[in-house]
This record gives C-alpha cells, structure tokens and sequence, in this order.
C-alpha cells in the first residue's frame, strides 16, 4: 500500500534523490546543485515550496514526489507551479502521478488560482499523454528562458 502525504523536512533525503533521478531520466545527471540542506531549509525554514509525497506504507520508503509553490502573474494573479512531479520506475501504472497530481490540483482549487502551471519537455511522450487525460493546455508557443547561476554572474 502507498499512501500521499505532505512532505516532512526529515523526507527531503529521499526528496533529493528523487529529484536527482529525474534530472537523470531528463538527460541531465550533472545539473542538480542543490543539497539536502537547501531543501530544508528552502522548504520548511523559509517555505519557499511545498511538496507531497508518495510513501510505501510498509517500508516508509518515498517513492514519489510533487513539488510545488506559489507565482504571481501579471495577467492571472496568483498561480500555483508545479516544478517536478515524478514516480520512481518501478512504481510506475499504479495512479500514483495522478494522486500526486490531484493533491497538487486540490491546492490550486483551494487556494483560487488564476492559474495552475507546470513545463513538459517535449520528447516526454509519456508526461504529456499524462496531462492531456486532463484536458490540459500544453502550449507549443512558449519558450522557458533561463540565465544559470554563471551567466547571472556575467552581468555583474
């Protein structure tokens, strides 16, 4: 049995490794800088997100997570962002993302948002059939730009 709950500060271990396998599935296994630390003290000190998480009853290991926090949006107001939502392979087909997402969905409601968004890299045939058993927008017209840490740098 798997059970979605809020995340604790003590599951941010499991949490970073979680995300550290996603940046491996999305073809970026160096690209995580964060460390545990970070997230306890980005997640339950200085709540900068929230996350829930999907936890074997039997073994308290996570096997899931969706991770989330809140934007602001000059045509929407207040949004909800779902960074990263992931289910470790091998618990994968058993409606885990779904509940994960639907506790996600559930804040968003709860909390009246002018929008819920969250970005899809675009060979992930799979996450995007995912969303689109919501009858989500997946907008092909929107490029996500960023500026890492080193190129911020540069401006100084």
């Amino acid at each position: 049995m798997i059970k979605i709950r809020v995340a604790q500060k003590v599951d941010m271990k499991a949490v970073h490794g979680l995300i550290t396998e996603l940046a491996i599935y999305e073809k970026e296994p160096d690209a995580v800088n964060i460390t545990v630390q970070d997230l306890e003290r980005d997640g339950f000190d200085l709540q900068k997100f929230d996350c829930f998480v999907a936890e074997q009853v039997a073994t308290k290991q996570i096997v899931g997570m969706a991770l989330y926090y809140a934007r602001y949006s000059t045509w929407k107001g207040s949004t909800l962002h779902l960074e990263d939502l992931y289910i470790q392979p091998s618990f994968r087909g058993l409606g885990l993302g779904r509940k994960l997402f639907d506790e996600v969905v559930k804040i968003a409601i709860d909390e009246n948002v002018g929008r819920m968004e969250w970005t899809v890299l675009e060979w992930n045939k799979t996450a995007i059939e995912f969303y689109k058993t919501y009858n989500a927008t997946l907008d092909p017209e929107w490029h996500l730009g960023t500026f890492s840490n080193e190129q911020l740098q540069k401006f100084k």
